[in-house]
């Protein structure tokens, strides 16, 4: 039996309120509507869901799993409906994503001479959407930097950078050809996610302060917040006057990926996943650094 995606996105909002009552103020419907579309989809899956009791509502292990896999189908299901929007429109676009520091024109500018007609679009992404974006079909591919949540993507390694200390241009380290890891322990970090993520084998205390992106996180360290530590394209692609960029060649090299969504067939992704390999080989050939400065004024430009 096929799954309603109606009820399927009704599922994932009473699972993420855990609330019949509020699911359905949030969908505009009426509350017994609800409870009978969850029924049903009950039915069409042959498993309970959720559980209602004295105590509330909660997700079973089928209603866990549901709610793990729903994203993702929701998220594809979304992005046709997007890419038959735009092909209404006529003409082909291809839109990619990158993080901050990935130089990703002389990959685009390739794929344009065997695609002509395809209008190219590039748009900046974050550590917190990189994955959301692909699913949803806001773009077709995206340069991402790991971690990522791989659950319905496609993710191919590219190449890798080393990592730079990021230092308050006051620090007594400012200023040094390299240090280590631990040259710098115990001190706090302004870092993008959970620690669990950070690229150090020695665990810092975090900074608190929850940054999205390369500027926030230079405003912080330059106010002298804590130290923080990125690719070694960020000293291409960002200087900060109270900022000191310093190598640190023991720590865990930054890895960039290209990825999709894994549900999507497209020859016109696929022809750019060929042209952006290429360019990472010949990354690989003249060096990190090189390619950056290559690719740094036109991605200003697009960014």
């Amino acid at each position: 039996m096929d799954l309603d995606l109606r009820k399927l996105r009704y599922f994932v909002t009473v699972a993420d309120q855990l609330h019949f009552s509020r699911a359905a103020d949030e969908l505009h419907i009426a509350q017994p509507v609800l409870s009978r579309q969850i029924r049903a989809l009950e039915q069409d899956l042959g498993a309970s869901l959720f559980t209602r009791d004295r105590h509330g509502v909660a997700l079973t292990d089928a209603g866990r799993q549901l709610q793990a896999d729903a994203g993702p189908l929701l998220a594809s299901a979304h992005a046709v409906r997007r890419r038959v929007t735009v092909a209404a429109g006529g003409g082909q676009r291809l839109t990619v994503g990158f993080r901050a520091g990935i130089a990703v024109i002389p990959a685009t500018r390739a794929f344009e001479v065997r695609h002509p007609d395809v209008v190219v679009d590039v748009q900046r992404i974050e550590w917190d959407d990189q994955a959301t974006m692909l699913l949803d079909g806001r773009i077709d591919v995206g340069y991402v930097r790991l971690p990522i949540d791989e659950a319905g993507l496609r993710v191919v390694p590219l190449y890798t950078e080393p990592r730079v200390a990021v230092l308050p241009a006051g620090h007594r380290l400012a200023g040094k050809e390299e240090v280590t890891e631990a040259d710098l322990a115990g001190e706090p970090l302004v870092w993008h996610a959970d620690p669990s993520t950070q690229p150090t084998r020695r665990p810092h205390p975090n900074a608190g302060y929850l940054v999205r992106g390369v500027d926030e996180t230079l405003e912080h360290v330059a106010a002298g917040r804590g130290i923080s530590f990125l690719a070694r394209s960020a000293t291409v692609f960002y200087s900060h006057p109270d900022i000191s960029y310093v190598p640190i060649p023991d720590l865990t090299p930054d890895q960039v990926c290209l990825a999709m969504a894994a549900s999507r067939i497209s020859p016109v992704v696929d022809d750019f996943f060929t042209a952006a390999q290429a360019m990472a080989e010949t990354t690989a050939e003249c060096g990190n650094y090189e390619m950056w400065q290559l690719g740094s004024e036109a991605v200003s430009k697009h960014g």
